[in-house]
């Protein structure tokens, strides 16, 4: 019997060989990631079906306000994730894009009579879509590999997604500065300060994705050649 293995014995050695145990970090981070995936379905099937099947965005905030609060709270997370080097996610770009957010769910919408407006709905929808794509896609990740249409979404969609989503944004802070304003001329202020901050920080957000993207498209492009 020859002492080599023939190419069809390593074949099937390397098939039938066992995955390697997925670590402490790992799992943690497959179970975050897949909860925070469905708590972000949940909220999305709840936009689609109150603003676009019932027609009803203007009082999607009785129905999802709470959810909306504590499911983009639950985010905050993910600055601990980056600051302790959980992952390898820029702490600056994290933090600035759930701070915000969370300023607007708890403070902007919380405190000033803006829950109302079209933008409420739009936002929530552009944050939906958003991160149940995002996470799917760690998910998989973490697990084996992603499919290519969702690698598209993931790398593609951002350049509809942000700008409705930050537009929203930027809508509900333009909207509660009157209201602010009466309250204290100083809190008016300071929401035309965090305007005005939105213009260089989606700037940051918008070339931080379309470094990503570049990056993934190559690597995808190599691996085909």
């Amino acid at each position: 019997m020859s002492a080599h293995q023939t190419t069809s014995e390593k074949l099937a050695a390397t098939a039938t060989r066992e995955p390697a145990p997925l670590t402490p970090k790992t799992k943690y981070l497959i179970s975050y990631n897949l909860i925070s995936a469905g708590l972000w379905i949940a909220l999305l099937h709840r936009v689609i079906s109150e603003s676009l099947l019932k027609g009803h965005p203007h009082q999607l905030y009785d129905i999802t306000g709470t959810y909306a609060r504590w499911v983009q709270t639950v985010a905050l997370l993910e600055v601990g994730h980056s600051l302790f080097g959980i992952v390898r996610a820029p702490l600056f770009t994290t933090g600035l894009q759930v701070l915000s957010r969370v300023v607007l769910i708890w403070g902007i919408v919380e405190n000033f009579p803006v829950e109302r407006e079209v933008a409420y709905s739009t936002m929530l929808f552009a944050w939906s879509v958003t991160e149940v794509v995002r996470y799917s896609y760690f998910v998989l990740s973490l697990t084996g590999s992603v499919p290519d249409g969702l690698v598209w979404l993931r790398y593609n969609l951002f350049f509809v997604l942000y700008p409705l989503g930050i537009g929203s944004e930027v809508w509900l802070v333009f909207k509660s500065i009157p209201a602010a304003s009466k309250q204290n001329p100083l809190l008016g202020y300071a929401l035309m300060a965090i305007m005005g901050i939105y213009v260089p920080g989606s700037y940051v957000l918008y070339t931080h994705m379309m470094a990503q993207r570049r990056r993934v498209m190559r690597g995808k492009q190599r691996a085909k050649e």
